[in-house]
């Protein structure tokens, strides 16, 4: 949710019960514009909340003027002091993916896991343990850019994309219709496309190219994994992730208002395929 009107968009997305105390509130209205202005980026976003056992990490991201551009990813345990993380890579998320469970809540904690490597002495090959230290800020880098990847929404035409390659925010979206809004083809994944480049021309022919250069979410594997219901007498209009309890996606319809906010564990519902 964009950080300029992030008390009306906290009251949009409050059905979910992801709300922040009034002091909370305030720190992150001040702190947000502070960062906007000494990154200076072109937009921030409140992400959301990652709960941990001792502390949480309030989470936010910094936008260049290509909004598809990679995203500066930062984190506060107070909402006031901002820590910048490192970008993800494919070895994290595989170094990573073999921690279970919580959060803690500090940064600097490191998890602790068991390997077994193959050593080879002469003609024999003997395996043994060794012990692999995971930082818990490694795997919050991790977490955060699978959440993106995964379940980040924007809705259609909340973005458009010009004739030279940049996507700039479209200053003319008016938001989208009740029936339109209660679809999931009118909400796209808030990053790079990776299914569209597979699709045929014959697939393409009916898209439209300054528009629809994203995936869509009724393509998502397993099928049903959103839920889609409309709130306060249809003037709102909520998205719900079953893959990644905690992500909820609000857009009320006619109108700018949209964005999505993660309150969660920060893991991964994997049992979906079989719940479905």
């Amino acid at each position: 949710m964009d950080a300029e009107s992030l008390l009306l968009s906290l009251e949009l997305a409050s059905g979910s019960g992801q709300g922040l105390s009034p002091d909370r509130r305030a720190s992150l209205l001040t702190s947000l514009t502070l960062v906007k202005r000494d990154y200076r980026y072109d937009r921030v976003l409140f992400w959301g909340r990652i709960l941990g056992l001792v502390a949480d990490y309030y989470i936010a991201q910094g936008l260049s003027e290509d909004q598809l551009a990679p995203r500066k990813t930062l984190y506060s345990l107070n909402c006031m002091e901002w820590s910048l993380l490192p970008p993800a890579t494919e070895e994290m998320v595989v170094q990573t993916s073999v921690v279970k469970g919580r959060f803690m809540g500090d940064p600097s904690h490191e998890y602790e896991h068991t390997e077994l490597q193959k050593t080879n002495e002469g003609d024999k090959v003997f395996e043994e343990e060794v012990v692999v230290q995971i930082k818990e800020e490694t795997r919050l880098v991790s977490v955060i850019d699978q959440i993106d990847k995964a379940v980040a929404v924007i809705p259609r035409g909340a973005l458009f994309k010009t004739p030279f390659g940049p996507i700039h925010v479209n200053r003319t979206f008016e938001g989208l219709s009740l029936s339109e809004a209660k679809k999931l083809s009118s909400y796209f994944h808030f990053r790079e496309p990776v299914g569209l480049r597979n699709k045929t021309l014959l697939e393409k022919a009916d898209l439209d190219p300054s528009l629809d250069f994203m995936d869509s979410l009724e393509h998502d594997i397993p099928k049903g994994s959103w839920s889609i219901q409309a709130e306060r007498g249809n003037a709102l209009v909520v998205l719900r992730s079953l893959l990644w309890p905690g992500l909820t996606f609000f857009h009320a319809p006619r109108t700018k208002n949209c964005g999505y906010i993660y309150v969660g564990t920060g893991e991964k519902n994997t049992d979906l395929p079989f719940m479905l």
